[in-house]
């Protein structure tokens, strides 16, 4: 990894998606890592780790980094998206591979932060001495401070799309591409196209288990096919028994719901059980009651 890119105004910009991507993919890494440590333990006592938690992990980031930033000069992140760092301290325009002592700053920065912060938290989180509340008030008026600086960093970065992080500025290593990127081939139009439509697509999908469409289609029927002048006599009620208004087959086990409408038994019952607020698709009437169509009237309709 220690070749040389040429000259570094030829060198292209890493964009700031990029870098921001190397840095999520780092995390995963990290998440995948701990889990399958964690899974080796599963036929231990329970919280075997948790006295050790924090220097187990920093153990197991200290093997990555010396795989990764100590032999490679890049994150397993930045090996992916063919990133790498680069000295941006060196006086040279050529490539400069991070020094031993970056190499070792960043570890220490990293690593042992994250060490520090765990560590000190266990350490001072069930102490009530005084100089103990002191210490720990100290230390968390740092972390608070050191946020502060990351978010200010970070600004920076989307302004000006270098040093993604804040051990990256003060160590001076910068994001550079391992290869010189080949040119876009897919245009913009395209792209955004694709965007677009992944977006309502989504929507789409959020939206659509929200929306009862039965009963809006129920709703559009009963607006295009208006009926009225309906009785709820006997006779209208066997004129309309000769199909099930939902599936529009012979009703078996038929019941009315108070309109002069039939149904079957397992389709009213189902729809009343999926839509509390189900309405008959013929009159638009709501369910009063459900009831089984009296025997006489079924007999003599058939005759």
């Amino acid at each position: 990894m220690a070749f040389s890119i040429g000259n570094e105004k030829s060198v292209n910009p890493v964009l700031r998606i990029s870098q921001l991507d190397a840095l999520e993919l780092n995390k995963a890494l990290e998440q995948l890592v701990w889990s399958q440590f964690t899974n080796c333990f599963h036929g231990f006592k329970p919280g075997v780790l948790a006295h050790f938690e924090p220097e187990v992990k920093a153990f197991l980031w200290l093997i990555l980094w010396r795989f990764t930033v100590y032999s490679k000069n890049a994150t397993v992140g930045q090996a992916i998206l063919n990133i790498q760092y680069k000295n941006n301290l060196s006086q040279t325009e050529k490539y400069q591979p991070l020094s031993k002592h970056q190499k070792l700053w960043y570890l220490i920065f990293t690593v042992g932060g994250r060490w520090l912060e765990e560590r000190c938290y266990d350490l001072f989180s069930n102490r009530q001495l005084q100089s103990s509340c002191k210490i720990k008030h100290y230390i968390n008026f740092g972390a608070g401070f050191l946020q502060l600086c990351g978010l200010l960093n970070f600004l920076i970065f989307l302004q000006k799309g270098t040093f993604a992080t804040l051990t990256e500025r003060i160590l001076g290593i910068r994001s550079v591409f391992c290869k010189p990127q080949s040119v876009r081939q897919v245009g913009f139009e395209y792209m955004n196209r694709e965007l677009l439509w992944h977006g309502f697509a989504e929507f789409l999908i959020y939206l659509l288990p929200l929306i009862n469409v039965q009963k809006l289609k129920l709703k559009i029927s009963s607006w295009c096919l208006p009926i009225a002048g309906l009785s709820n006599s006997e006779n209208t009620l066997a004129a309309n028994c000769k199909e099930c208004s939902l599936c529009g087959e012979w009703p078996t086990m038929p019941h009315t719901i108070g309109c002069s409408h039939v149904f079957c038994y397992y389709c009213i019952k189902s729809n009343c059980l999926f839509d509390m607020y189900f309405t008959c698709p013929e009159c638009g009437s709501e369910v009063q009651s459900l009831q089984p169509l009296k025997y006489k009237i079924e007999m003599t309709e058939l005759h």
